[in-house]
């Protein structure tokens, strides 16, 4: 393993030294490919913009996370910050490093955005943003450029994957029941889920080094002891991936919803669509107890698989009925 990580020691010291000018923008670059900001994009295709293209990109997005989750648990690498005192700790993370899920999901989001529009311009724009969200998180010393180029292969071989299957999937899935159509997702989801369990218990007696979690502990004292070996990431993205995949062929049955209209009623149906999302997230979040039990792993998959049916068919149909759409 020190000999994947070792060489990048010297890349990331050498980005950190540029000076402190440069935290700002990496910060918000490193927001761009993080979960909060993919909350926001989803949703806002979906709704505002193009229903096919943003629940295309949530599916592919919500995949790849569910493989990165898994695949960090199986890898056990650490964060630079946590075995090197010559990187400076300028971000917290507390699950395992490799790949980077900032640089595989940027990759898979903006990646599949890319290969919708193909123009050479928007190519260029989106390849931009995949560099900086991916260099992002070598100048906030949470990961290696091994991390970061585990991420990107792993998303590159998905989008081919998607990019080879995707057509003939969906002429054969059109074509069948609606009950069929459903079952895709469902065992899409479940597979992800099962395969990320089973890493999980593979994993489970893995020790977590004392000095990791004590070079993690004193940067950031006022956070959380780091988890990495907790499987909620692993439940959390393909409970999603189930409600937005179910969403997404209720919806197409339906076929009722247009995200275009006049500007102001799309931000209407932003902020309804994003109050819904907080309500059945905290309401149905309030539900499962502390702890990583199997009760509570359970009610994080439904609570996010809600989430996940909320934007692709929830929300759309409450817009119809509220005449916002």
């Amino acid at each position: 393993m020190d000999a994947w990580l070792n060489w990048g020691i010297p890349i990331i010291v050498a980005l950190q030294s540029a000076g402190e000018w440069l935290l700002a923008p990496m910060q918000l670059f490193s927001f761009l490919g993080g979960e909060p900001f993919f909350l926001l994009v989803m949703p806002a295709v979906v709704w505002c913009l193009d229903v096919r293209v943003g629940l295309r990109m949530g599916l592919v997005l919500l995949t790849s996370a569910s493989l990165n989750n898994a695949i960090k648990l199986a890898f056990g690498w650490p964060r630079p910050y946590w075995v090197s005192t010559q990187v400076q700790a300028l971000a917290h993370e507390g699950s395992f490093g490799m790949p980077s899920g900032h640089a595989q999901n940027a990759l898979a989001l903006w990646g599949t955005l890319a290969m919708v529009l193909r123009r050479r311009g928007a190519v260029i724009a989106l390849g931009t943003l995949i560099f900086l969200i991916s260099l992002s998180r070598l100048y906030l010393g949470v990961h290696f450029p091994s991390d970061v180029l585990g991420g990107w292969a792993i998303a590159a071989i998905l989008l081919l994957a998607i990019a080879w299957a995707e057509r003939p999937v969906e002429a054969w899935l059109v074509r069948r029941p609606l009950g069929v159509q459903i079952l895709a997702p469902v065992a899409l989801s479940l597979g992800l889920l099962a395969a990320g369990v089973w890493v999980a218990q593979q994993t489970a007696d893995r020790v977590v080094p004392a000095t990791w979690s004590v070079a993690a502990d004193a940067a950031f004292p006022e956070e959380d002891p780091i988890d990495p070996n907790s499987p909620n990431g692993i439940f959390s993205a393909s409970g999603t991936l189930l409600g937005l995949g179910v969403g997404a062929v209720l919806l197409r049955g339906w076929g009722r919803f247009s995200a275009q209209g006049p500007i102001p009623q799309r931000l209407t149906r932003m902020i309804a669509g994003l109050l819904g999302i907080l309500v059945i997230y905290y309401g149905l979040g309030a539900l499962r107890p502390p702890g990583a039990d199997y009760l509570a792993q359970v009610l994080r998959f439904a609570n996010y698989a809600a989430v996940g049916l909320w934007i692709a068919f929830g929300a759309p149909w409450t817009f119809v009925r509220l005449r916002l759409a």
